[in-house]
């Protein structure tokens, strides 16, 4: 790899880190006067905290994204850009005063509607699928990954854990032409503005990402993965994100299962579980970001693998990890 390639994406990055830091510092009065998270039977936190640090995030990795590919001569990503500000827009919202669960649905599809719109027609994950209906699942794939950023987001430093791996591995992938120029300059700018928010969010948290964060961030790496998929790496694609894919989705059928109100609060994911059967919080993310490191890896040698054999095997030893760590998850630490 030369040197060259990953430069244009490790100056977006830098650009980014201290860009977040900075903007988390200055707005962190303003967020402990006006957005002030309270603790509650289903938190995680014991003390109020100041939420919506994520408007730092996203507003570092838009910059930077954007300074980064004016900089290259190539075109800025301006649906893609819009639709994150709008998401972002209305998580402000929902963090200062809870919205209903169905307007926040349906502004939500709209914002994946625009995203999905992006993709050009020859961009296919099943080639041999009828174009509207690959659309739509992904549609639907995307809608849910916005949520379940969100839900994912409830424990200090669990989603710099998540995506400091994930952005970094597809910079890594975008930096040897397996990804478009923007999808990696947005990735690198995220994982830059990740490593920028983390001193603020990590174990005992001092301000949290909120909704302004977590959904524009789940926006951004949906949007990241589709283009990755599209580019034949269906594997890579599922593997970066599978522990937060299978904590949230076997956390959401075992409580429709139970006929809980699924979308209603709650402290049953396998990482709400790990603190209340003895695991530590910094326990618990270390474990996180040591399977994503695990996972990335694992992504990017499918992603030039090159062979179906591989990218199954890569598969398969990417779920035996996430399930492993969600087995030890659920039962008691031994002391």
């Amino acid at each position: 790899m030369a040197a060259s390639n990953l430069l244009p994406f490790l100056l977006a990055a830098a650009l980014a880190a201290p860009l977040s830091a900075c903007l988390t510092w200055a707005l962190r009065p303003l967020l402990q006067h006006y957005a002030l998270a309270r603790p509650n039977a289903r938190s995680s936190h014991r003390v109020p905290t100041p939420q919506g640090g994520g408007i730092a995030v996203i507003a570092a990795t838009l910059v930077a994204a954007g300074a980064a590919a004016v900089a290259m001569h190539i075109s800025v990503p301006v649906v893609i850009f819009a639709a994150t500000l709008g998401i972002a827009l209305l998580g402000a919202a929902d963090d200062l005063k809870s919205m209903p669960v169905l307007p926040r649905l349906l502004l939500q599809a709209a914002a994946v509607g625009a995203v999905v719109s992006t993709l050009p027609p020859d961009a296919r994950v099943f080639p041999a699928w009828p174009l509207g209906i690959e659309r739509g699942l992904l549609f639907l794939a995307g809608l849910w990954f916005v949520n379940l950023v969100n839900f994912m987001d409830g424990l200090d430093l669990m989603t710099v854990a998540e995506v400091v791996p994930v952005t970094a591995a597809m910079v890594l992938v975008g930096s040897l032409g397996e990804l478009p120029l923007q999808t990696t300059l947005v990735a690198a700018a995220l994982c830059g503005a990740m490593v920028g928010f983390a001193p603020f969010n990590r174990p005992v948290a001092t301000v949290f990402l909120g909704d302004v964060g977590s959904l524009p961030i789940g926006l951004l790496l949906g949007w990241a993965l589709m283009q990755l998929a599209s580019h034949q790496h269906l594997a890579a694609a599922l593997l970066l994100p599978l522990y937060y894919l299978a904590d949230a989705s076997l956390t959401l059928a075992r409580r429709i299962a139970k006929r809980e109100p699924f979308w209603a609060a709650h402290r049953t994911h396998f990482y709400q579980r790990a603190t209340d059967n003895g695991f530590t919080v910094p326990r618990v993310v270390g474990e996180v970001f040591v399977l994503n490191v695990g996972l990335a890896v694992l992504a990017i040698a499918s992603a030039f693998a090159g062979s179906v054999t591989v990218n199954i095997l890569m598969v398969l030893l990417g779920a035996g990890a996430v399930a492993l760590l969600l087995f030890r998850f659920s039962r008691s630490r031994s002391f």
